[in-house]
C-alpha cells in the first residue's frame, strides 16, 4: 500500500469517517475511497454505496475487486436518564453501540441506574461537545422535557447524525417542530426527527419502547444515504 493511501485511511479512522479500500485483484493495485469525498462519478459507485450501508468486506465487479470497508464504530446519545434508557443500554451494547447517557438531573442521572455506561450528569450543551457528534452517532431524546431535549435534538440535526428520535406524541412533536423552526432548522431537516420514536410494534413497557427504538436505530443505520442516492437516481 502507498504511504498517500495509508496515511489517508489512518486519517478517517481518527477522524471517524468511512472508507472502502479497493483493491484490484490481478495486480494487487490499491486505492481508497472516502465517503465524505464522494463518488458518485466512480465505476463501482452503486457497489460501494452498499458497503457503506453494511460495512461487509468482499469481492465486487465480478471478482476484479476487492472492497475492504472501515467504518467507525457506531455510537448513541441518550438524553435522559430514564426507564427507557435503562432498558436501552444493555441491548445498544450487545447489538454493537457504544452508548452514553446525559441528563442534568441528578436524581435520575446515576451510576447505581446507569452501571457500566459512560453518564454525564451535564446539560446537553455541555455535555455533546465532549462526547462528539457525527453520521456514525444516533441520538434518542427521551425527557419529554424541551429544555433537556430541544438544543440536543438541533445540534444532532447539524451534526449529520444517521438517527435522530424523539419521545412523545404528534401533537407533542408538533410543538416541537415549531420550537425547532425558532432555532433556524429548515422543514427538509426537521422531517428526518423520527417522531413518535421507535418502529411501530405496540410498545408498551419501558423495556418493549428501548426494543423498538434499537429496532429504528438499526434501520437507519443499515439505510445511511440510500434515500439521498435514489432521489437523485
Amino acid at each position: 500500500m502507498k504511504l498517500d493511501v495509508l496515511n489517508r485511511l489512518n486519517a478517517a479512522r481518527i477522524s471517524r469517517e468511512a472508507a472502502i479500500l479497493v483493491t484490484e485483484t490481478a495486480t494487487g493495485a490499491v486505492r481508497l475511497v472516502v465517503e465524505k469525498d464522494g463518488y458518485d462519478g466512480d465505476p463501482l459507485a452503486a457497489e460501494l454505496a452498499e458497503r457503506f450501508r453494511s460495512g461487509v468486506s468482499g469481492m465486487a465487479g465480478e471478482g476484479r475487486y476487492f472492497l475492504t470497508v472501515q467504518l467507525p464504530p457506531p455510537r448513541l446519545v441518550v438524553i435522559g436518564a430514564v426507564h427507557i434508557s435503562q432498558a436501552l443500554a444493555p441491548m445498544a451494547k450487545i447489538a454493537g453501540f457504544d452508548m452514553t447517557v446525559i441528563d442534568p438531573r441528578t436524581a435520575f442521572a446515576t451510576p447505581e441506574r446507569f452501571p457500566d455506561v459512560p453518564l454525564l450528569a451535564e446539560w446537553p450543551d455541555v455535555a455533546i461537545p465532549k462526547v462528539g457528534l457525527d453520521p456514525f452517532t444516533g441520538l434518542a431524546a427521551l425527557t419529554h422535557d424541551p429544555k433537556i431535549d430541544d438544543g440536543a435534538l438541533a445540534a444532532a440535526l447539524k451534526a449529520g447524525c444517521f438517527y435522530v428520535g424523539a419521545l412523545g406524541s404528534r401533537k407533542t412533536h408538533g410543538k416541537r417542530l415549531e420550537r425547532l423552526r425558532g432555532l433556524g432548522i429548515d422543514d427538509g431537516t426537521l422531517a428526518t426527527i423520527r417522531a413518535p420514536i421507535g418502529i411501530a410494534i405496540g410498545a408498551q413497557s419501558p423495556a418493549e419502547i428501548a426494543v423498538a427504538v434499537l429496532a429504528e436505530i438499526i434501520g437507519a443505520l443499515r439505510s445511511r444515504g440510500k434515500a439521498a442516492r435514489e432521489a437523485a437516481a
